[in-house]
């Protein structure tokens, strides 16, 4: 198993526990307009998806339909919202913190399928954003995920051929294989840390097992 030259993260429920910040906005923000939210159909329908194709989902399933225009034009109120809430308490864990800033071996970057908007300044409030190499979000690409183009075009900008993909969302841990790289699946922002320095050190540890254990060369 090679060593991984960059570590690619996922953004929303990887470095940042931002997921019940954009519920909250959401539900808040469509009640209004008859398009009821609750924690379990965001968590099933609507992680790691692009905005629009969540809202499009949302107004379907509300009998009748709502119009989709009418919601949609709401958007920029649920993004100015998701700023303030964000701003007054930036929920990246120490742990996750400290990672970025020990990983100087690692090429490094965000892949987010949210704006630019709202995944570099929480990066900035932490204090981790010059940690990244690059940070490819959602209007930098032509596909979001679950199509591979955000971590291919991480991998372009950084240089870097071999990757390991944090990731939390089934269309982020499609993406991340789909551009063929090494995907490590999280189940909570909390266990960020100690997951990647346990897959970094065994893949470590096998590189070196595996240059011991390789036959000797024996030209002349």
């Amino acid at each position: 198993m090679p060593r991984y030259q960059a570590v690619l993260f996922d953004f929303d429920g990887v470095l940042i526990d931002s997921e019940p910040v954009h519920f909250t906005c959401w539900r808040d923000i469509l009640a209004p307009l008859g398009v009821p939210l609750d924690w379990e159909t965001y968590r099933r329908v609507c992680v790691g998806i692009a905005d629009r194709a969540m809202v499009l989902e949302l107004c379907r399933r509300v009998d009748p339909p709502a119009d989709f225009d009418r919601v949609w034009a709401v958007y920029p109120r649920k993004r100015a919202l998701f700023r303030e809430r964000i701003a007054a308490r930036v929920p990246i864990p120490p742990a996750t913190i400290e990672l970025v800033r020990s990983l100087p071996d690692y090429k490094l970057a965000v892949v987010s399928s949210s704006g630019r908007a709202e995944v570099e300044p929480p990066l900035e409030s932490a204090g981790i954003r010059d940690a990244f190499g690059a940070v490819v979000c959602g209007e930098d690409v032509a596909r979001l995920k679950p199509a591979p183009d955000p971590y291919l075009e991480a991998a372009r900008r950084l240089g870097a051929r071999s990757a390991l993909v944090v990731e939390d969302s089934v269309a982020g841990i499609a993406s991340g294989r789909a551009a063929g790289f090494d995907v490590l699946e999280i189940r909570d922002p909390g266990e960020v840390a100690a997951r990647v320095l346990e897959r970094l050190r065994l893949t470590l540890a096998r590189a070196s097992l595996d240059t011991r254990s390789a036959p000797p060369d024996r030209r002349r």
